[in-house]
């Protein structure tokens, strides 16, 4: 058994980890709920841009466009095909970062992929695997911003029009409640038709609207913009699920924590109750032995 001084000494050092891994837990409940707030605040904006693009599809329903463009003609083995790869910058977020790059991995075993990872653990994960990353895109995963997702919507969207990519792809995570996550892909471009042309119920009158100067130059000022809103939503949304498995990583590390402390304190005590019996018995012993040498 261990001495009470190792015990106190191993206590506190388990009291210094466990004040960290609760300040954690705060810091990263603070930002998910920043994130969300931002998120709400920006999306009836994006949900509009997506009934506008349903409105132009509902009215002019043969509309040939470059983002719909499904490009029918590229046989599916040669198609090039880009995933946007959504991780963290910091690690302590549980299973967040490696279902992520678990499922980027096995699509970049397809081959004709082409892989953009944001955030620094991917981009380290890929590296020490030697899996072809596209080294100009660094770009974090902190504090997600309208303009970070501006500037890679941009870059999506050149690539594709320039036809360096048939497809692209976002792969992030999207958290469904406090306590579970999933991983998603989702296909960015080319968009489909059926994704916004819902049915509308039985008796609605399709309004008459005019588009000037037409509804492809239109399309072209609308969609880049839901592009910009889409990859926004996801860039938020995985950053709410790392704070989020983040903090139940460190609820999880501050429980185990206080069982550890727990049984420390029930070995602490037994330690010094066994000092103290050792102490009375030795007392009691020395005693004797006095009384019998007076004898």
């Amino acid at each position: 058994m261990a001495n009470t001084r190792e015990i106190q000494s191993r206590m506190k050092s388990i009291r210094d980890t466990r004040k960290i891994t609760n300040a954690m837990y705060m810091i990263s409940s603070s930002k998910m709920k920043k994130a969300r707030k931002i998120l709400a605040d920006t999306e009836p904006y994006f949900y509009t841009l997506q009934a506008n693009i349903a409105r132009i599809l509902r009215h002019i329903p043969e509309l040939e466009h470059r983002y719909f463009d499904e490009r029918q003609e590229i046989p599916q083995d040669l198609r090039k095909r880009g995933y946007v790869v959504i991780t963290a910058d910091k690690g302590m977020a549980g299973a967040y970062n490696h279902n992520v790059m678990k499922l980027a991995e096995e699509r970049a075993a397809r081959g004709g992929v082409r892989l953009y990872v944001v955030g620094e653990i991917g981009r380290h994960y890929f590296a020490r695997k030697n899996v072809e990353v596209d080294i100009q895109f660094h770009y974090t995963a902190q504090n997600p911003t309208i303009h970070r997702a501006r500037v890679i919507g941009e870059k999506m969207l050149e690539l594709f029009e320039s036809g360096e990519l048939d497809e692209v792809y976002v792969i992030y995570t999207k958290m469904e409640n406090a306590v579970q996550a999933e991983t998603e892909i989702q296909q960015l471009l080319p968009l489909k038709k059926a994704a916004f042309t819902g049915k509308l119920p039985a008796g609605v009158p399709l309004e008459e609207t005019a588009f000037s100067p037409s509804g492809e130059v239109v399309m072209d000022y609308i969609v880049p913009n839901y592009v910009f809103g889409f990859l926004f939503g996801a860039l938020v949304e995985s950053y709410c699920s790392e704070q989020n498995s983040r903090m139940m990583a460190m609820e999880g590390a501050t429980n185990s924590a206080n069982d550890m402390l727990r049984e420390l304190s029930v070995a602490y005590n037994r330690a010094r109750q066994a000092a103290i019996t050792q102490e009375i018995t030795e007392v009691v012993s020395g005693a004797k032995a006095q009384k019998k040498r007076r004898h």
